[in-house]
């Protein structure tokens, strides 16, 4: 894998920083945000865990050949500790804070607009919640593969109090690497689906030349484990508030479930979902979690139908 093969963006992302919350946000911007209509507002994006916002490029190209998104407005956010967002003064990392983020941010993206708004895996349960609490804010929305969390039950508390109390006694890093082309290789090796050539364009945005070395962006602490439950009757009290169209892309692939060993299947997915009064489900065939980068020209199809058709 030589810098040759590297993807090249047919439309390149401009970089711009946000402050809200005493962070810098840095975010991705394709178009003249400036341009927005209520029938075409902006679509602000957000990526999943330990990812930056420099994934959806491949899906910005694909959806830029879309009837009516050649010049569309998008952002996409790097969430706080990742990509090139402020890390914060912190040893763990919490999920209301990532609601309180994106309102903000959002203030300041589109101050007094409604937008479109999409995120993949912890950002598409981001999402939901947030649609939960502020739908008079987005007009529609996409959740790439958020499928949610196993339920928890009260009696696992203390246990996960242990746990997290341990685990800030711990030092936490991540792996380095020699080279970007090893980057490359641990991206692929993630997602064997992943093609050599979005692979190496997109290491040098994962990561970063420190020294001698090539540093992931993002904050070790992320891997510290939250103490607080997932309650899965606080996630259904959100999705009967949305009130915002939902569409809920999958990769037909997807091995998600396997992470919870039978503790959490599709099923259970497809259950707490129908609390959603207006939710739509469709399938990507040869692509998994990773749907954006595995199939980014299919997923723009979809993307592109959902977003232009009209709300009735």
């Amino acid at each position: 894998m030589s810098s040759s093969q590297a993807y090249v963006p047919v439309h390149t992302a401009e970089s711009r920083f946000v402050t809200v919350r005493g962070l810098k946000h840095h975010v991705f911007v394709w178009g003249d945000t400036a341009r927005v209509t209520p029938a075409q507002p902006l679509l602000v994006m957000v990526h999943g865990w330990m990812d930056t916002s420099a994934s959806f490029q491949f899906m910005v190209d694909a959806l830029r050949q879309q009837p009516g998104w050649a010049d569309r407005p998008i952002v996409a956010i790097d969430w706080r500790g990742f990509g090139l967002t402020d890390t914060p003064q912190t040893d763990s990392y919490f999920f209301a804070d990532y609601l309180g983020d994106l309102d903000l941010l959002l203030d300041e993206l589109a101050p007094g607009q409604q937008i479109d708004l999409l995120g993949h895996s912890m950002g598409g349960n981001v999402v939901m919640l947030y649609a939960g609490v502020r739908s008079e804010r987005i007009r529609r929305l996409v959740n790439l593969e958020g499928f949610g969390m196993p339920a928890t039950e009260a009696q696992e508390a203390p246990d996960r109090y242990v746990k997290w109390l341990d685990e800030l006694k711990k030092p936490v890093q991540l792996k380095d690497y020699a080279t970007l082309e090893e980057v490359a290789k641990r991206l692929q090796a993630n997602n064997p689906r992943l093609r050599s050539s979005f692979a190496l364009w997109l290491a040098g945005h994962w990561a970063r030349k420190q020294g001698e070395r090539w540093v992931i962006n993002a904050d070790p602490a992320h891997k510290r484990p939250q103490p607080i439950l997932y309650r899965v009757e606080e996630v259904c009290a959100f999705l009967k508030r949305i009130q915002c169209p939902v569409l809920f892309v999958e990769g037909a692939q997807t091995l998600y479930f396997m992470l919870f060993n039978g503790r959490f299947s599709r099923e259970e997915f497809l259950e707490r979902v129908k609390l959603v009064p207006d939710f739509r489900l469709e399938s990507i065939d040869d692509a998994g979690h990773m749907l954006h980068h595995d199939q980014p020209e299919e997923l723009a199809v979809h993307i592109a139908n959902f977003l232009e058709t009209p709300i009735t």
